[in-house]
């Protein structure tokens, strides 16, 4: 994978996923090693991983502390842009956006942060993002690969 995409920002399912053994899990730990490796420019904020660490233990059926490890090791990653701000503007901003695009309150704030940092692709699972103009949006998943997704989590 080419970095001609980036900076791009991870949003929680790509996160989540990739630390699964669900259908889709492959593609989504694809950019999660590049992330890791340098081999793309990476914004994570950080709240992201405690919307990870919920999907995983709620939806995927991950052990709390399974989780807790699996995301402190992901952490680690040292070339990884860690987006760990979160100022009033930002916040209102998401809301802002949030409203705008009803979409929910996390994927606003996440859609402002990739705003602010001059992200040109957000990294998603669903099409939660692909109103904003400021930003690409990337869905990591074929049609096929959601369907496989959403059918094992119904299982």
């Amino acid at each position: 994978m080419s970095d001609a995409g980036g900076p791009y920002l991870f949003d929680v399912g790509v996160i989540a996923l990739a630390h699964t053994e669900a259908p889709g899990r492959d593609t989504a730990l694809s950019y999660v090693r590049d992330a890791i490796a340098g081999d793309i420019d990476a914004i994570v904020p950080y709240p992201a991983l405690f919307g990870a660490h919920t999907v995983l233990t709620t939806y995927y059926g991950r052990s709390n502390a399974d989780v807790s490890r699996l995301l402190e090791n992901f952490m680690d990653a040292k070339r990884i842009h860690w987006y760990d701000r979160m100022p009033e503007e930002t916040v209102r901003g998401g809301f802002s956006s949030a409203r705008a695009a009803n979409i929910d309150g996390w994927d606003g704030y996440y859609a402002q942060v990739a705003i602010d940092e001059g992200v040109n692709t957000l990294l998603t699972i669903d099409d939660d993002f692909e109103q904003f103009v400021e930003f690409s949006t990337e869905i990591i998943l074929s049609t096929e690969e959601f369907s496989a997704l959403n059918d094992f989590l119904e299982s």
